[in-house]
């Protein structure tokens, strides 16, 4: 099993993930006897609380299946999914989950939509405050009774962004967030999710296609094998913050993860898995 040293002090160790050989096979698409695709296969990693981690792969190995065990969407075939000493057996305001679309409901404005978990979990009137501040945090104060169809792309993003850390969750879960993005806006929002990274310590999980995005942003990259997924290997990152993107130092990781993933010289494709 992969694991990290001792989380920060400071930080809640409930905040900490991990995901014990864990397999994910599912059922027979025609509901017969024979097992369905095998999605992931003796999968274990340990992320610290407070630290952001991303998953890199091709398209179809298992990246967004393994987020999705750890919201509590799916349980595994085999193996434990825990958030700190407690097994993931259902979804939890405690692990919020930003997918490439936003997601926003077109009828309510960007406050409304904001506002949706604390009125799901009935705490609006004591959490109204920090609406406001959530708002500001993202800088949308001036959109606040604005509907999802006047705002841009990133906005739109920012929205969904708010819209889960208002629930404090104790790990942010984030699948291809930047994915259908415009290359400018996409590194701007890159620096808006390391801001709330920094500000808040949550612990992070982002499933990426793109590899300059995971070097940039991330403590650790997970890099994961074709189908059946299994991680193939983990690498630190330890280039200072702020990132250099054009650094050679930058460079140099970007080729070891290429050849790692025997993909060097060559783009990630674009799909979502």
């Amino acid at each position: 099993m992969v694991t990290l040293g001792s989380a920060p002090a400071e930080l809640d160790e409930a905040a900490s993930l991990r995901v014990w050989h864990v397999t994910k096979q599912f059922d027979s698409p025609d509901g017969g006897t024979t097992p369905g695709a095998l999605a992931l296969d003796d999968v274990s990693l340990s992320i610290a609380a407070g630290e952001l981690v991303s998953i890199v792969g091709p398209s179809g190995c298992g990246k967004s299946t393994l987020l999705r065990m750890i919201a509590g969407l799916h349980r595994p075939t085999t193996g434990e999914v825990a958030i700190g000493a407690t097994p993931i057996t259902a979804p939890s305001a405690e692990r919020g989950l930003v997918f490439q679309d936003p997601n926003l409901f077109p009828w309510l404005t960007v406050r409304r939509n904001i506002e949706v978990g604390l009125v799901a979990r009935g705490v609006l009137r004591e959490k109204r405050a920090e609406v406001d501040e959530f708002m500001r945090l993202v800088g949308l104060e001036a959109f606040a009774n604005s509907f999802p169809h006047h705002l841009s792309g990133g906005m739109a993003q920012r929205v969904s962004l708010a819209r889960a850390l208002i629930n404090h969750p104790k790990v942010l879960l984030l699948d291809e967030p930047l994915g259908a993005l415009d290359a400018f806006t996409r590194m701007r929002m890159q620096d808006e999710v390391l801001r709330l990274w920094r500000a808040h310590g949550t612990t992070m999980l982002f499933v990426t296609h793109d590899i300059d995005e995971a070097i940039y942003m991330s403590n650790r990259i997970v890099i994961m094998t074709q189908r059946p997924g299994k991680i193939e290997e983990i690498i630190e990152v330890k280039l200072e913050r702020p990132r250099d993107r054009g650094s050679q130092a930058f460079l140099n990781l970007r080729g070891e993860i290429l050849e790692t993933m025997h993909f060097a010289g060559q783009e990630m494709a674009g799909n979502k898995n």
